[in-house]
């Protein structure tokens, strides 16, 4: 929650905001002026929405939409080809007995596996992710991060998956932060990019605030929260301020900038929760693929058992569905 104006009121921006070339000085002054976040009021917001229960007739379609949403992600250094084709036969048919399941929205691979998915996805609709940019640390030159991206855009990838200097961000030095987010942008083409912010290593909600506006100031199609390699990954609290940023940028710019909650959802009480945020805190806008996403790995195996379980009435057994 923010000091400024909430729940349907965006929140104020300065007359003049910095762009993408603005000065170091200019973007510490800029975020300075931003309003605070109430990091008691937002944890007690999250709670409050997470409490929130859906009609049993509205659960079937939430999880349908929770299925849509799915980043069915693999990101482990024993990643095989094999591995990826399987992975992403089931984004594609994510129930082989069921073909009124719907497709996930995207597989999430390390770029030298994006051809791969590339070709196992070809006609099914289904999007292919990479991350990039030294992946998940980002301790790499510019010059190697750039070069990965442009790998992964040519060997198919529809979205780039970044992550941002945290060191950068971190000691204040938030020039580099942007020119880095602008110049990923520009490698991917027409690629959509996802920045990757970290939330568990910013420290405060205040920081996850600022991060989120640099990221779309330098071009974010999306703001994601976590690599899932750094605990703790996606939380509500956090989700939620995002949220609150890119629910206020479009209110002030008309754009519409996505959010990825990523890491540590894994069952289908916790995608509904935050089905239930991205609608009372961005709006109904949001509540689809193009503009919030779930990278997971292990959260579709529980969505597609609780869809059998609402049509059947009855559990699958636990190797009804294959293992991620």
């Amino acid at each position: 929650m923010t000091t400024g104006p909430m729940e349907g009121g965006p929140m104020p921006d300065t007359a003049s905001p910095p762009g993408p070339a603005a000065s170091n000085a200019s973007l510490r002054a800029y975020l300075r002026g931003l309003p605070g976040v109430d990091e008691v009021g937002a944890r007690e917001r999250a709670g409050e929405l997470a409490a929130r229960s859906i009609k049993s007739a509205a659960k079937g379609r939430a999880i349908d939409l929770a299925i849509r949403m799915v980043d069915l992600t693999t990101l482990e250094g024993a990643d095989s080809p094999g591995k990826v084709r399987a992975m992403s036969a089931k984004a594609a048919h994510p129930d082989p007995a069921d073909p009124s399941a719907p497709a996930a929205a995207a597989v999430c691979v390390y770029p030298d596996l994006v051809s791969v998915a590339v070709a196992a996805l070809r006609g099914t609709g289904v999007g292919t992710a990479s991350v990039a940019t030294a992946f998940p640390a980002g301790r790499a030159p510019l010059e190697a991060k750039l070069a990965e991206t442009r790998h992964a855009v040519a060997s198919g990838a529809t979205e780039i998956d970044m992550v941002i200097d945290r060191g950068a961000f971190l000691s204040g030095d938030y020039r580099k932060v942007v020119e880095e987010i602008a110049a990923v942008k520009e490698a991917s083409g027409s690629a959509h990019l996802k920045v990757i912010l970290e939330t568990g290593e910013l420290g405060t909600l205040d920081n996850v605030r600022r991060a989120c506006w640099l990221a779309i100031r330098a071009g974010a199609d999306f703001v994601k929260t976590s690599t899932g390699k750094v605990a703790p990954a996606a939380t509500l609290p956090g989700t939620l301020v995002m949220l609150e940023a890119v629910r206020d940028h479009h209110a002030n710019t008309g754009a519409r900038v996505g959010v990825k909650a990523a890491g540590g959802i894994r069952g289908t009480k916790d995608a509904v929760r935050y089905l239930v945020l991205v609608n009372e805190v961005a709006g109904a806008a949001w509540l689809t693929p193009d503009l919030f996403r779930i990278g997971a790995s292990s959260l579709l195996n529980d969505l597609l058992m609780q869809r059998t379980r609402l049509a059947s009435g009855t559990y699958p057994g636990p190797d009804y569905f294959t293992l991620d």
